[in-house]
């Protein structure tokens, strides 16, 4: 299994890019590394950009929300994840329900422009 991710601060926000076959543990480190650099930066606006080779299963994605919570991953942040794989979309979509289903923070886009309105926009809105 093949997947990386880099992790780098922006100035208004934090950065994801990340690609290749997805699972749990591959999510877990990915985001802890972006908790770290969340809290260097004092930044908890995420955007994150994907193309998954491979999705993260249904059972593995129904499970990352502890994945969040180990992590302290609160409504303090901002997260808008953008994935370029469209055959990963339902995938995508299925796990921002559970997000939203457990409190947790996470947006889920089609395009890049789209996530970065609503990251940087005013309203509370999701």
């Amino acid at each position: 299994m093949s997947a990386s991710f880099t992790v780098t601060f922006e100035g208004d926000h934090v950065e994801v890019v990340s690609e290749g076959e997805k699972n749990l543990e591959f999510a877990e480190r990915m985001w802890a590394e972006v908790v770290r650099v969340c809290k260097e930066n004092d930044c908890y606006h995420v955007l994150g950009v994907t193309y998954s080779t491979v999705p993260m299963s249904t059972l593995d994605g129904y499970e990352q929300p502890r994945v969040f919570q180990k992590l302290d991953i609160s409504p303090r942040f901002r997260i808008a994840w953008v994935e370029k794989n469209i055959d990963a979309w339902e995938n995508v979509e299925f796990m921002e329900t559970v997000f939203f289903n457990r409190g947790l923070p996470g947006r889920a886009f089609p395009d890049v422009e789209e996530a970065r309105q609503w990251l940087f926009g005013d309203d509370d809105a999701d």
